[in-house]
């Protein structure tokens, strides 16, 4: 990537910023559209201009190679969002260099469309064919097509058809693939040398101008090669490899509290409804409860608690983006962020009503996107790229469902840092969790983020409870530290009463990144410890209490990564007679957090204790198909945890709770 300012001739400064961009063809096209996005908010919000002001002042450009504009799946998620309100920026100029081959595949073997840019017309996007050899042509078509973005603020697309000289790289060979083409590729003299006999022919330039031209363009080239030599020259060799990055201690606690006053003022705004709007009738009682909860007369849940954590850092003056499939609603009615008149289908949003005093900019976005993940993931990443302090956030619908972005995860969110030390604060909401729904919605994939955990890239939390969530939100944003967090998010314990917090959790503390056994009032007693995380937690409590033993402690293990060894180190030492921790977790063995926490617990062990596994066995699928099968497993799960035998699960585990969790087909 980089950023300059091009000044043009008629004396304006234009600034130009070039996006980072990996190997993997078109997947840069979402994240320029949100960072182009994320200027224009810019614009509106803070300098109070309007949309077509925003929008005329930024403009995103594409360059696309022709066969991965046909062959790139990125590509239609992208023009796909061109129109939607969440997503659009005003359009895109998207320009095709058209080398009429794709590596080394000729077109009618790399797709079935006449033209590379066909897949434009399913938006109805106006494209333009130009010959590579006439300049002029292009000249008038970039004018044209600026001059069209400008007024309908709609994409348009520019297919430039020419060659490539020379093979996909220096040192390649075209020729072993296409002989024909490139035997007539080398017989042409070239596009420059074409348009240079025009001009002289028509007597508007001579042999001695062409030549002085060619001559000042080259001795430009040759002066920047020079110097890029020079640096390289003069640099100091690196001797030895540069020291490894240890691996921060995540035990730290961020106090994140708001004020009785604050919770009070997002409490009603979620609660009361507008004068004249007509509620759903089934989100009348949702809405008294939420009453009763913003009073500490009823225990809190995991929505209001979302809610109150947004609505608070909003009066804070923190701005917030929430998008993803269902997220208005929340895939599980758990957040109702939006809700719809039932005569008018008018739209009402309450949290983006609240203003800060402090910041009147901030305010809190929330947009159901389109069924698409690459290409909404790799917008929200490009936002957050740019709105730095904002908290953006990404929710998929199911956790799994995030593997449909894997190039956006493991190119851009994981590694960006490293690799072009751009950094950001985007929050990847991930359902998680086993109750019974078979393969596809069960697993968030937590290993694939733990694997991809190192010189402190990323925050990956588990978190158990309403309040636990509240203060992960608002560290995210108060925390001077910029990296993204990956959250595993709950499904069956959204109404768990188990699961819930007392309005008190809110009003003090942080996100504590390990939870000890509050129940647990003889320490010397405890002979086994089970570490545990997320939802299994319930599990393994509910079958305590049945089998009444206070012989093992349940601590909760509610971020992985930074690895809060110092804190976990301190739980082991309180537990004195403890002759065994087990690490337990509803994940086959071959998934979830075993692998990684396996050897970080070995470490800080006392010599006395060992370490042992319980979950499921090592499996290809996440999770099976049976829901028979599935209650088996989890009651195992328990029984081999805990020291005395337990029939007992939690009710997040039950039947009926699989049931209500509707797939996303339903």
């Amino acid at each position: 990537g980089a950023i300059g300012n091009k000044k043009t001739k008629a004396g304006k400064d234009v600034k130009i910023q070039l996006s980072c961009n990996p190997s993997h063809l078109e997947f840069v096209n979402p994240v320029v559209e949100g960072m182009a996005r994320a200027r224009q908010d810019e614009l509106r919000n803070v300098q109070q201009k309007t949309r077509e002001e925003a929008v005329d002042k930024i403009l995103p450009v594409l360059i696309h190679g022709d066969e991965a504009f046909a062959g790139q799946g990125v590509v239609m998620e992208t023009l796909q969002l061109a129109n939607l309100q969440g997503y659009r920026t005003g359009g895109t100029i998207h320009l095709v260099i058209n080398n009429q081959i794709g590596f080394t595949t000729s077109p009618e073997a790399s797709r079935s469309s006449i033209y590379s840019t066909d897949a434009a017309q399913i938006t109805q996007t106006p494209i333009f064919h130009i010959n590579g050899d006439d300049p002029e042509a292009a000249f008038r078509v970039i004018q044209i097509a600026l001059d069209y973005r400008q007024q309908f603020d709609k994409d348009v697309v520019l297919d430039l058809v020419g060659f490539r000289r020379l093979g996909h790289n220096e040192g390649d060979e075209p020729s072993y693939t296409q002989p024909v083409m490139y035997a007539r590729v080398k017989a042409h003299p070239g596009t420059r040398h074409l348009y240079a006999q025009h001009l002289i022919r028509e007597n508007v330039i001579s042999e001695e101008d062409l030549k002085a031209m060619t001559d000042v363009t080259v001795e430009k080239y040759e002066g920047i090669l020079a110097r890029a030599k020079q640096i390289a020259t003069v640099k100091p060799k690196r001797a030895e490899l540069p020291a490894s990055i240890p691996d921060e201690d995540g035990s730290r606690i961020l106090e994140t509290p708001i004020s009785r006053e604050v919770l009070q003022t997002v409490s009603e705004k979620i609660s009361l409804v507008p004068e004249g709007f007509h509620v759903n009738p089934k989100m009348v009682g949702q809405l008294a409860r939420r009453a009763k909860m913003g009073a500490g007369e009823a225990p809190m849940d995991w929505g209001f608690a979302e809610a109150v954590s947004i609505g608070s850092l909003v009066l804070e003056g923190f701005p917030i983006r929430l998008s993803g499939q269902d997220s208005g609603r929340g895939t599980f009615s758990h957040r109702h962020a939006s809700m719809y008149d039932t005569l008018t289908g008018e739209r009402w949003s309450p949290l983006t009503e609240l203003r800060s005093a402090e910041n009147p900019a901030a305010r809190f976005y929330v947009f159901d996107s389109s069924l698409s993940e690459m290409g909404v993931l790799g917008f929200e990443y490009g936002y957050s790229v740019i709105a730095e302090d904002d908290l953006v956030m990404w929710e998929a619908q199911f956790g799994d469902f995030s593997n449909g972005a894997q190039v956006i995860i493991d190119q851009y969110i994981a590694a960006s840092e490293d690799k072009w030390q751009q950094k950001c604060r985007l929050v990847m909401l991930l359902p998680h969790g086993y109750e019974g729904q078979g393969p596809e919605h069960s697993s968030a994939r937590l290993e694939r983020y733990l694997q991809l955990c190192a010189e402190n890239n990323l925050q990956v939390c588990y978190p158990t409870t309403p309040a636990q969530y509240f203060h992960l939100l608002r560290r995210q944003v108060k925390q001077k530290i910029v990296r993204p967090l990956i959250v595993m998010t709950p499904k069956s314990l959204l109404r768990l009463p188990a699961a819930s917090s007392a309005i008190g959790e809110l009003t003090n503390g942080g996100f504590l990144p390990v939870i000890d056994d509050a129940k647990i009032s003889d320490k010397p007693k405890v002979k086994r410890i089970v570490l545990c995380s997320g939802k299994v937690f319930y599990d393994l409590d509910a079958g305590r209490e049945d089998a009444n033993d206070n012989r093992v402690a349940l601590v909760r293990l509610e971020q992985f990564y930074p690895f809060p060894k110092a804190k976990l180190q301190e739980i082991f030492a309180s537990y004195v007679n403890a002759t065994e921790v087990f690490w337990t977790q509803e994940e086959p063995q071959n998934m979830g957090g075993w692998f990684f926490v396996e050897a970080r617990i070995g470490e800080i062990l006392p010599e006395n204790i060992e370490l042992n596994y319980v979950g499921r066995t090592a499996s290809a699928s996440p999770a099976t198909g049976s829901y028979a099968i599935h209650e088996l497993e989890q009651k195992q799960i328990v029984e081999q945890s805990l020291i005395k035998d337990s029939e007992e699960i939690s009710a997040a585990s039950e039947p009926e709770v699989s049931e209500k969790i509707a797939p996303a087909g339903a």
